[in-house]
């Protein structure tokens, strides 16, 4: 390990006169006062350092810097700022800080770690950052391009690096001593009580800078790498920056002041598209904004054309050089990854949807949970991958396109495919999990085995359902398309059914739209009247909901000569209640109470008396409506009954809405405000949304009937944030008519 001591010219015999080179001389020496930490040195090289002569230690590596001459060497490495540069301004703001800490507390080194993927602008950042603080460094600037991450050549070595530092600091070559350890020692000393600024950039992981740290200095240390360097971080005090994509308003200055505001004003759908396929990537932005300057008179609208194919996009993001060409800049971080990362990255860049947990990650590899993790958190270390949640992980845009490139070019179409299929089978598996936890007597579907490997997620209970369901959403809609695309017609006609109570609970009634839709398809290719007759129900039960009853109804006559041509009765019945809903969505209430009462019949015949209660509630509904109050509270006490006695909470919830909406009919609005509270709070608990909106439009009529007109506002506003959330025009209207009907009569009165 190097010691550094300050060497007393009195205690060696050495006279510290400047020199040239070939002033050197051996000697071998002993005092009685040498500090005895210091062992003794042989072969001293006197080395000259332009006004300032350093002793190195040659065999032990110990180093002598001679104090008393003044520092003429002042470097200047720093690169040319960079000319067009936007926003950034917390993460500037955190550089500033960070010195002005160290400098408060007296902190022998401040080092600041900028971190973030290829392209992202780390380099930039640190430049333009030291350029606006090169005032606080008068001593001097050193920069070096460690080339950690390049598609050209390997990493410059430490040493190297060192030996390049020194030579800035004055030190002649044939006076650096020649062991990496004394070298290292030596720009340690002359970097020491300096004010200077130190710019390691591009640097492979904590082991590739260490040797270039200054110790007990002044110095001010910025690293920039393409992976989280914790060790620099934990063992040398370092801040970490990790930087993101630019927002999309700061994205359009940069793109702006390169095209020029002319330019980008002239044709705005093409700046709009050069912003959506860049998407934040500064790097990209400048590929972009080279390509178009390099051409002036071309319309930026063959560019934008280029760039719309997702299939060649890497292949217009190069400008011609390595610096400007975003494949090669990929290329080096994916090189750096282990085998199994690097596959579980193309992988990744082929699942469908904008995110992927934990658990899916774990189903599309294959591989135990552990190991997963571990891949997982090299691709976040490498920065080709995000966590902007817990156990949530993102790819950007352009590293995704990346990533399936290769993933196609390294992986057997087999391969690619069987990873797939287990990523569709966990979100299919796990989604009938939850369908069965929100509503275990509904109608469902008999799935086959998942694939080899896949592992679907448990879901013990209803709010782990839903908060599943909520945050894979988006993935599930995409595992459909995915499936629709493949071919796999089992899996997109059962993700249509394993979604239908979720859908509905939360009113995201356009997507189940789209989703029957695509389950009919797959049903019809699939060639079974018993997958054709339920698929054709789904589709139009969701179609009265938005609706679209003639489709609806042409549906359900569709399903119901299946169901009667297979001697279905369960099948009959099913279809017979979604024929009430339908004709009690277009108002025709005698033709829904006559279905009603035909699917409740089916449903007490077939002793099922979940599905009879269900049908009980709705026959009451009907009934009530049509002024047959008795025999809809009658059948409402039934139905509450045996909901009760089945724990099926939302059939509950529903019961105590009929109550309520009986009490509405017959003017007991007590009635309705006991009822309609108790089934509100049901509906909340299991997340209910769509009724939920019912329930408080009929709670505000109560209200205002009472004359409780604050009450009635305040229940009608939030039905209607429900209302439109849900894209439910027509019962919003009906609120925010009722809300101006309210506010004109408070005018009035």
């Amino acid at each position: 390990m190097t010691r550094l001591a300050v060497s007393r010219p009195q205690q060696t015999g050495h006279i510290p006169v400047a020199g040239t080179p070939s002033e050197a001389r051996t000697t071998e020496h002993t005092t009685s006062d040498q500090d005895p930490t210091v062992p003794r040195v042989r072969n001293e090289v006197r080395a000259p350092v332009r006004g300032h002569v350093v002793q190195a230690g040659a065999i032990h590596g110990d180093v002598h810097l001679h104090p008393g001459r003044e520092h003429t060497a002042v470097p200047r490495q720093l690169p040319a700022a960079p000319r067009w540069f936007t926003g950034r301004a917390p993460e500037l703001a955190a550089l500033t800080t960070a010195l002005d800490e160290a400098a408060h507390s007296g902190a022998t080194v401040a080092i600041s770690a900028i971190g973030g993927a290829g392209g992202i602008g780390k380099t930039w950042l640190a430049l333009y950052w030291a350029h606006r603080n090169i005032d606080r460094f008068p001593d001097g600037q050193l920069f070096v391009d460690l080339r950690g991450f390049t598609p050209l050549g390997e990493p410059m070595p430490a040493g190297e690096a060192v030996r390049g530092f020194l030579h800035a600091l004055g030190v002649e070559p044939s006076a650096i001593p020649t062991d990496p350890d004394a070298q290292a020692g030596l720009y340690r000393s002359l970097v020491a009580d300096r004010r200077m600024l130190i710019v390691l950039d591009n640097a492979r992981d904590t082991t590739h800078v260490a040797p270039l740290l200054p110790g007990n200095s002044a110095c001010t240390v910025l690293v920039t790498s393409r992976r989280r360097l914790a060790g620099l971080v934990t063992t040398h005090g370092a801040r970490s920056l990790d930087l993101g994509v630019l927002p999309e308003a700061e994205a359009r200055r940069l793109l702006t002041a390169h095209l020029g505001a002319e330019r980008a004003a002239a044709e705005p759908d093409a700046v709009e598209a050069f912003l959506a396929c860049c998407a934040g990537l500064p790097l990209a932005l400048s590929i972009v904004a080279a390509r178009a300057t390099t051409h002036p008179d071309f319309p930026l609208s063959m560019l934008a054309e280029e760039l719309r194919d997702h299939a060649t996009r890497l292949d217009e993001l190069d400008a011609g050089e390595i610096p400007l060409n975003l494949r090669a800049a990929f290329s080096s971080s994916y090189h750096a990854l282990c085998p199994e990362a690097a596959t579980l990255l193309g992988l990744l860049g082929l699942a469908p949807g904008p995110d992927i947990s934990l658990p899916a990650a774990v189903s599309l590899a294959g591989l135990p949970a552990a190991r997963v993790r571990a891949l997982l958190r090299e691709l976040e270390t490498a920065h080709l991958l995000a966590q902007p949640a817990p156990g949530r992980y993102r790819l950007h845009d352009l590293i995704r396109l990346y990533a399936s490139d290769q993933a196609r070019h390294h992986h057997t179409e087999d391969s690619r495919d069987d990873a797939l299929r287990r990523l569709v089978d966990f979100y299919l598996h796990t989604a009938y999990t939850g369908d069965q936890v929100l509503d275990r007597h509904r109608e469902s579907v008999a799935l086959d085995a998942p694939a080899p490997g896949c592992r679907p997620h448990p879901l013990q209970d209803e709010a782990k359902a839903l908060a599943w369901l909520d945050a894979e959403h988006p993935g599930l809609l995409a595992a459909q398309r995915l499936a629709v695309e493949r071919g796999w017609h089992t899996q997109v006609w059962q993700l249509a059914p394993a979604l239908h109570t979720y859908h509905w609970r939360r009113g995201l009634l356009a997507d189940q739209v789209t989703l029957a839709r695509a389950g009919l398809a797959a049903a019809r290719q699939l060639r079974d009247p018993a997958i054709q007759a339920p698929a054709h129900r789904l589709l139009a039960e969701i179609c009265a909901l938005v609706d679209r009853h003639t489709e609806s109804l042409e549906h359900l006559h569709e399903a119901l000569t299946l169901a009667k041509r297979a001697g279905d009765l369960p099948s009959q019945a099913h279809t017979h209640r979604v024929l009430a809903w339908t004709w009690g969505q277009q108002g025709e209430i005698q033709s829904a109470l006559d279905h009603a009462a035909h699917s409740l019949s089916l449903f007490q015949a077939l002793d099922d008396q979940e599905w009879e209660a269900r049908g009980l509630n709705q026959t009451a509904y009907y009934s009530a409506q049509l002024g047959h109050f008795e025999q809809a509270r009658a059948h409402a006490e039934r139905a509450l009954l045996l909901h009760r006695r089945h724990h099926n909470r939302n059939g509950e919830a529903l019961s105590l809405s009929v109550h309520a909406f009986l009490g509405l009919c017959t003017g007991r609005h007590t009635q309705v405000l006991d009822y309609g509270l108790r089934a509100l709070a049901l509906f909340r608990d299991i997340g209910n949304t769509f009724y939920e909106a019912l329930v408080l439009d009929c709670l505000g009529q109560a209200h205002d009937a009472l004359g409780r007109h604050a009450q009635a506002r305040e229940a009608w506003r939030q039905a209607l944030e429900l209302y439109q959330a849900q894209h439910r025009s027509a019962e919003a209207e009906h609120v925010q008519r009722r809300l101006a009907g309210l506010a004109e009569r408070e005018r009035a009165g």
